[in-house]
């Protein structure tokens, strides 16, 4: 099993909590081949933790990811000079 944690920073507070609660949603409810999913918002980045056994590199995990950050933050909740990393891969 792995571990995997990305972060997406330059998040907007006033739609960083709202956002992560409707991420970790989003992959509890409809991306079920990930486990004990958390997404948490803290210092204007965006932490994404989730467990699964196929993604070596976080690759799947960092694309899905990204796809509920375009579908969850307005344009103008996300600056333009925010990161975007895969932090960890685990093996546990």
């Amino acid at each position: 099993m792995f571990k995997i944690t990305i972060r997406a920073g330059g998040i907007s507070p006033d739609i960083g909590a709202t956002a992560a609660h409707w991420i970790e949603s989003e992959f509890r409810e409809h991306r079920q081949w990930h486990e004990q999913v958390s997404c948490t918002f803290s210092n204007g980045a965006l932490t994404l933790v989730a467990f699964n056994d196929f993604d070596r590199d976080g690759r799947a995990l960092s694309d899905e990811f990204s796809d509920c950050l375009c579908a969850s933050i307005p344009l103008d909740g996300m600056s333009d000079d925010g990161d975007f990393e895969v932090v960890a891969v685990e093996t546990s």
